[in-house]
């Protein structure tokens, strides 16, 4: 049978071997709370998958990983408390698939031009290369509200935000996971509007309307693909594009 240990006041650390099912997990678990703990969890290697499903199906939900935990190997924590919604009700079964499934980062963008057909980019104190305006969309955030923020956030412009213009998918790059970068119409304004511009310091070195040249230039080349891609589809709907175009 699993086994349960006390690793501090209330929670205790789940483990079981390879023959044992779902049902046997989720009795101990049930015998820990019991015995009044608060916080039954369990760490399962990451290369463990029928590990990571055991401990699924018996109702524990995903909280993380943990880094060099055990063997100095990377871990999936699982965990449940006393007081989470049985696993077995709609609520509950909702939580725990929400717990397991991907989640991918979005980013919300902004393609704001002149009316010299120039388009704004912003240089980034965190990295070398120019982009468009926006950032990450919060959790429950709508990326168009997203991008409206950030601009007031970053730029201290408040926009209307149009149309989306492109759905970007990012693949894996130099430590980042993949993500969906979502690009929306900032519309056509004055020149003058980048005097308007207080850059937030913390993330913003400046600001300025760049011609197509410049934009091939200062930034990435997936980076200057997306904004090519944007501007060619303002006449017509939402595209989709992989890495820019």
């Amino acid at each position: 049978m699993p086994s349960t240990h006390l690793i501090a006041p209330g929670v205790y650390r789940l483990t079981w071997e390879a023959h044992e099912t779902a049902e046997d997990l989720s009795l101990a678990v049930l015998a820990a709370f019991e015995e009044g703990a608060h916080r039954i969890e369990a760490y399962v290697a990451l290369d463990d998958h029928p590990g990571q499903r055991l401990a699924s199906f018996a109702g524990l939900l995903k909280e993380g990983i943990a880094r060099g935990s055990v063997d100095q190997r990377d871990h999936a924590v699982f965990a449940r408390l006393a007081t989470d919604v049985p696993a077995k009700t709609p609520d509950g079964f909702r939580a725990l698939l929400n717990s397991v499934l991907p989640r991918k980062r979005a980013i919300s963008q902004l393609l704001i031009r002149s009316d010299d057909a120039r388009v704004l980019l912003c240089q980034l104190t965190y990295k070398t290369d120019w982009d468009l305006p926006g950032g990450v969309v919060e959790v429950n955030e709508s990326p168009q509200i997203a991008v409206g923020r950030e601009i007031e956030e970053e730029l201290s412009l408040t926009l209307n935000v149009g149309q989306l213009l492109l759905t970007d998918w990012l693949p894996a790059w130099r430590g980042w996971d993949d993500a969906i970068c979502l690009v929306f119409d900032g519309g056509e304004h004055p020149a003058s509007l980048a005097d308007q511009i207080v850059g937030d310091r913390r993330e913003i070195r400046s600001a300025e309307f760049c011609t197509l040249d410049q934009v091939n230039e200062r930034c990435t080349d997936f980076t200057a693909r997306r904004i090519h891609s944007a501007l060619a589809n303002l006449a017509g709907g939402p595209s989709y594009v992989e890495s820019g175009g």
